[in-house]
């Protein structure tokens, strides 16, 4: 397996990492993630097919592009990938020809061949896609022990619209798979958000898909101001340093939920909350949000015998802008720990796919820091 990666931007290739001398002619999967304006263009996509002419090519937009142990954003920043007897399958569906993100993301892995597969990675519209129907339908037809990992595509700090795009030019209301295949393949991955939560748990009482209503049989806005204290007269700008914690049943792990807006005295979600789930505010800390991708990246290597050849790390659009002047200190930690032989890339989304448990069902998160990494171990 052999890895590289560049970075486009002002209209031109600038940086390169190709330790191994691959060779574009012959590479095999490109994925790029990167601000819309770009990628949108008719122009960078002949580009890209001039440069990687044979290869798969995966695009979606995101906030903010990792290259390296920087956050860049307005550049795209691409992964470019060979292997030696591993090989990909792909699939790509629109969500306007499903009634629901279930039957969409259910469809998807059912797209792909089953035998020899051992990871999906989905880049899926941000704006259009109801998130945890999409993860639902995944894991319904996720064969046993495939990973499913990947994203929802961001649009910079606009919120106006998502693409992506599989062997064409990107556009809203796509969702696409990349199979992973082959005995030789060494994998891990985590998700930990390192909010700190606070108060009393609490039952949803009544909700709609992603919009809440009540918690203990009380208004759930007029509670979770309560709770802000002087922080709720800069709602919903504040909100972001307030998620939830949601935990689905009594047994099941926690994910963090973003509040997205509120609208008509209600509470609207980047993911549903399920009446009788249980919940607990949350709070940002600094340092703890930092410290969770120094401990992801260590649950990455608890999983692997290997050194890591890439590291895919997919994090919060919400942590981003929280993190302000520091988010880079997330990618930073990530590259202490696996040394600088491992390709690390990424993107801020809209939301972050990756399982709660080694190898289970795909999670839907919020305001977390995903890490896939892979290796060929030949």
């Amino acid at each position: 397996m052999k890895v590289a990666k560049l970075l486009f931007t002002n209209g031109e290739f600038k940086s390169e990492r190709n330790d191994e001398n691959l060779d574009y002619n012959e590479a095999q999967l490109v994925i790029g993630y990167g601000a819309r304006n770009i990628i949108e263009e008719n122009n960078f996509y002949i580009l890209l097919k001039e440069k990687f002419p044979h290869a798969e090519i995966a695009l979606s937009s995101s906030s903010g592009e990792i290259f390296c142990n920087e956050v860049y954003d307005d550049t795209v920043a691409l992964t470019i990938i060979s292997f030696s007897t591993s090989y990909i399958r792909t699939s790509q569906i629109d969500i306007e020809d499903f009634s629901y993100s279930y039957d969409a993301g259910k469809k998807l892995i059912e797209n792909l061949p089953s035998e020899g597969l051992r990871w999906v990675f989905i880049l899926s519209d941000g704006s259009k896609v109801n998130g945890s129907q999409l993860v639902r339908g995944l894991n319904a037809s996720r064969p046993n022990e495939v990973l499913i990992s990947g994203g929802l595509a961001a649009d910079g700090d606009k919120f106006e619209k998502t693409v992506v795009g599989l062997n064409q030019i990107p556009e809203p209301n796509k969702i696409l798979a990349i199979g992973f295949y082959g005995e030789h393949l060494e994998l891990s991955h985590s998700s930990i958000g390192g909010w700190e939560s606070f108060g009393l748990e609490r039952v949803v009482t009544k909700s709609h898909n992603n919009i809440l209503y009540e918690i203990d049989n009380k208004n759930a806005l007029d509670l979770y101001k309560k709770y802000l204290g002087k922080y709720a007269e800069e709602l919903p700008g504040s909100a972001l340093l307030f998620p939830l914690s949601l935990k689905l049943s009594q047994d099941s792990s926690s994910v963090v939920r973003t509040i997205l807006s509120i609208k008509d005295n209600t509470m609207i979600f980047a993911g549903d909350l399920p009446e009788g789930s249980k919940v607990r505010f949350m709070k940002a800390n600094m340092d703890r949000l930092i410290d969770a991708a120094n401990d992801a990246a260590n649950e990455c290597l608890k999983m692997t015998t290997h050194d890591t050849k890439l590291g895919i790390i997919i994090s919060c659009v919400g942590r981003k802008m929280v993190l302000g002047d520091r988010v880079y200190e997330e990618v930073d930690i990530v590259r202490d720990v696996f040394k600088s032989n491992t390709v690390l890339t990424g993107f801020y989304s809209y939301g972050e796919l990756s399982p709660l448990s080694p190898f289970g069902d795909c999670a839907l998160h919020n305001q977390t820091i995903t890490i896939t990494t892979v290796n060929e171990i030949e």
